[in-house]
């Protein structure tokens, strides 16, 4: 598909970069809202949340992933407490839009993602627990919007199925690199299969970092991503089983200005065969030139104690000290003149 924002950076368009709230909310439309406007004061291009219904997506055996808290006294009780209502949905998503913002979000059943749609998103999120739910990505695909897949959790396999589905329906796709796990060990990142998803797949690549750090997004970029995805918290001390793998405003501020700095490098390819004027002048100053040694009549045959090379590097430069020696004077010089080709016979 044409004219989406899931731009190719190597043809120098931007990556997206994506603040994932995720539940970091904790279940606080006012603390949903709040992110919204700190993603977009640190130059986030999107955010995004995840959108639970709970008794469309889970039941009462669902397995804590980390029990944090004994508020929720099971995983689906959790699953209750994180639910917005629509019209709530419908108010994140314009304040997301009035402050520059792509909203998205991540369904979580087929409910919570005709609830999106009715609401309105930029484009589909598909967590990696999701990768084989075949209704809600046949339900997406209808919609023509661009999708995001995420890996996490999913096998080469599961990618291939996926991923042939979405194109069959002609749509763009971003298969972001992920590893599950809060937060991400270096060792873990997986850099490598960003260039192998591009290879493979030849689609538009990215990645869904959880390090908390913004080491993994700056390496990425150099890459040529399409999106990066991190977790945002707004503090260190907030409460949530995300914050030890999320960046802070700080974090995500420098990294945003980091991939538009690695975008312009990469944009701006030099040419070491051609120097800048700029540059020329620097070598003026910078670099040396032969100079007399000492005070020299006219007609001086010139011996090597009678140069030397110092700057400013207007004249002769230093490294054709040896072609002059020999040569003969056209005229006297004083000591720290520059010599110039006009000097000798």
């Amino acid at each position: 598909m044409e004219n989406t924002w899931l731009h190719n950076p190597r043809n120098g368009a931007p990556c997206t970069v994506i603040a994932e709230v995720a539940q970091a909310h904790d279940g606080s439309v006012g603390m949903a809202h709040a992110f919204i406007d700190e993603a977009a004061a640190c130059g986030a291009d999107a955010i995004k949340f995840q959108t639970h219904i709970a008794a469309a997506e889970s039941t009462v055996h669902e397995p804590w992933r980390k029990a944090f808290s004994s508020q929720d006294k099971t995983r689906l009780d959790y699953w209750r407490r994180m639910e917005f209502k629509e019209t709530e949905w419908v108010e994140l998503k314009a304040h997301a839009s009035e402050r520059g913002l792509l909203f998205l979000s991540s369904p979580f059943s087929l409910e919570a993602m005709r609830l999106l749609e009715r609401v309105g998103v930029a484009g589909w999120k598909i967590a990696s627990g999701e990768i084989s739910s075949h209704d809600i990505l046949d339900a997406m695909l209808a919609t023509r919007l661009p999708i995001i897949l995420s890996t996490g959790m999913s096998t080469i396999v599961e990618i291939d199925e996926t991923i042939n589905r979405i194109e069959a329906a002609n749509s763009a796709v971003a298969l972001l690199q992920c590893t599950t796990a809060y937060p991400c060990a270096p060792e873990l990142v997986g850099l490598n299969v960003i260039d192998e998803f591009r290879e493979r797949y030849g689609c538009a690549v990215g990645l869904s970092d959880h390090s908390a750090t913004i080491y993994p997004g700056l390496a990425a970029a150099t890459l040529g991503i399409s999106v990066l995805e991190v977790h945002l918290t707004l503090s260190r001390a907030m409460f949530g089983p995300d914050v030890p793998a999320s960046v802070t405003p700080d974090q995500l501020r420098d990294l945003v200005q980091g991939i538009r700095f690695i975008e312009t490098m990469n944009n701006n390819p030099v040419d070491k065969s051609q120097v800048s004027e700029e540059v020329h002048s620097l070598r003026r100053i910078f670099t040396k030139s032969v100079v007399a040694a000492a005070a020299l009549p006219a007609g001086t045959v010139l011996q090597q104690e009678h140069l030397a090379v110092k700057k400013p590097g207007t004249g002769i430069p230093a490294n054709e000290l040896p072609t002059l020696i020999g040569r003969r004077l056209t005229r006297a010089l004083s000591a720290d003149d520059v010599l110039t080709d006009n000097d000798f016979e």
